[in-house]
């Protein structure tokens, strides 16, 4: 698994595509995995700071309790309808549940501000990052992942 610093370093032109999907909308939807193996899909806020994804959450939500029974994730980006939908970034991976204080607080200052009540922060550790655009011509879609172990590919789908 990789943190963003090590997905931008391998990957730098499929990072910033990824990045921009990501920060084009502030509500991004997380998947996660139930007490009873069923997904959960959750409404979430991230940060790409310090070379690391960021998740936040409320204290003992729902989300919370499913990453800390199970680190596994499945987050996508925010979606326009079409006509204006030009593509989307989709990550995968595990995260890890911070404690100390001063990265909560870096989280708090990088946000804006304080939630109210305590919370839960997530640093994310990827296994997959997909980005899937409208090809040109606009026919078909063309989707490059990448992985820790096998690197960039690119697939057309027509």
């Amino acid at each position: 698994m990789a943190g963003w610093a090590g997905f931008e370093a391998a990957a730098p032109d499929l990072a910033a595509e990824a990045r921009h999907f990501l920060e084009a909308g502030r509500h991004l939807t997380l998947a996660t995995i139930r007490p009873d193996g069923a997904p959960r899909i959750s409404g979430t806020e991230v940060q790409l700071r310090d070379g690391a994804m960021w998740f936040g959450s409320m204290w003992r939500s729902p989300k919370a309790l499913d990453l800390q029974r199970d680190p596994r994730f499945a987050l996508h980006s925010a979606s326009t309808e079409p006509p204006d939908w030009v593509g989307d970034a989709k990550v995968s991976g595990r995260v890890v549940e911070i404690h100390d204080p001063d990265e909560k607080s870096r989280a708090i200052a990088a946000a804006g501000g304080a939630p109210p009540g305590p919370f839960h922060l997530f640093r994310a550790e990827i296994e997959e990052v997909v980005v899937i655009v409208l090809g040109d011509p606009a026919d078909h879609l063309v989707a490059r992942r990448w992985t820790p172990g096998g690197g960039l590919r690119r697939l057309e789908l027509r």
